[in-house]
């Protein structure tokens, strides 16, 4: 008997170590998945050295530079204060990623705690999905100004704005995904053996979503900062002097004719962050699911 576990323990390793040798393999043929990968991770690297990256202080102003173009001394131009929009932009990163970071985060945990008990509990499901429908109701961007202006423009604020936003969405997702696990034969076993309710739950459903949590996530990553840009866009985001790519557009917006560079460099990377964090959840969903080739 003894010597039939063993042999069990020895054959789900080997099936185990089997699965992440398919997988890894799945992804690095995958192109969406790399290419995407390369690009969040780039992001990633910018945002995390910036203090090695960045040639100047973003904050520091040279008023005799006020709006040179782009060239040798300033690769990216300067802005209208004479700072250097280079440094401002890989600043900007750090803001993007980390509000990014924090609202995917956020939205994963609170999303998979409200979608997990509102599937698992009959009587919680029309209380918490019904609050998450009039939430969902209301366009992301529009409830996120709402919320700034009643929190007032921080970076902080910007994380709970956003994450009020995402949460109902992924609380959505994890419940219908929830709701099929749920049906399966195995979570009627579990419940006839006596597992409690959180066991169940968290040990045997909430695994089950988890590759279709982890995709939802990268398009709220991806949504979240582009909020987040036009949050500061508008100037109820990351308030100024402080770099965001969105109050670098801010600021210009009012100089276009004779600083176009203030308008394209941040429009450039912010487009490149959300388009890398959409190649990846496309080419991560593609490699989790068992169906594709």
């Amino acid at each position: 008997m003894k010597q039939q576990k063993i042999q069990m323990e020895e054959i789900k390793k080997t099936l185990k170590k089997e699965q992440q040798q398919l997988m890894i393999r799945r992804f690095f043929h995958n192109r969406l998945a790399v290419i995407g990968t390369c690009i969040v991770l780039f992001m990633f690297v910018l945002a995390i050295f910036a203090g090695f990256i960045a040639p100047k202080d973003p904050l520091s102003m040279t008023v005799k530079d006020r709006l040179v173009p782009p060239g040798s001394k300033y690769i990216f131009g300067a802005d209208t204060f004479g700072r250097d929009v280079f440094s401002r932009v890989v600043y900007g990163a750090r803001v993007s990623i980390l509000v990014g970071t924090c609202v995917g985060l956020s939205s994963m945990i609170f999303g998979m705690f409200i979608g997990l008990y509102a599937c698992y509990y009959k009587f919680l499901d029309n209380i918490l999905m019904r609050i998450c429908d009039g939430l969902s109701a209301i366009p992301s961007t529009l409830l996120a100004i709402a919320l700034m202006a009643v929190l007032g423009p921080t970076i902080t604020n910007v994380v709970i704005a956003l994450s009020i936003v995402y949460i109902p969405r992924m609380a959505r997702v994890c419940r219908a995904a929830a709701v099929v696990v749920k049906e399966q034969t195995y979570i009627e076993a579990m419940r006839a053996v006596g597992a409690s309710d959180t066991r169940i739950i968290w040990c045997h459903i909430a695994p089950n979503i988890l590759s279709l949590v982890i995709v939802q996530v990268s398009y709220n990553f991806a949504n979240s900062i582009i909020t987040e840009a036009a949050l500061s866009f508008i100037g109820v985001g990351v308030p100024a002097p402080q770099p965001s790519w969105g109050n670098i557009l801010n600021e210009g917006k009012l100089v276009i004719n004779s600083g176009w560079w203030l308008i394209i460099f941040p429009g450039l990377f912010t487009a490149l962050a959300v388009l890398g964090l959409n190649i990846f959840g496309d080419g991560l969903r593609d490699v989790l699911d068992p169906h594709t080739n």
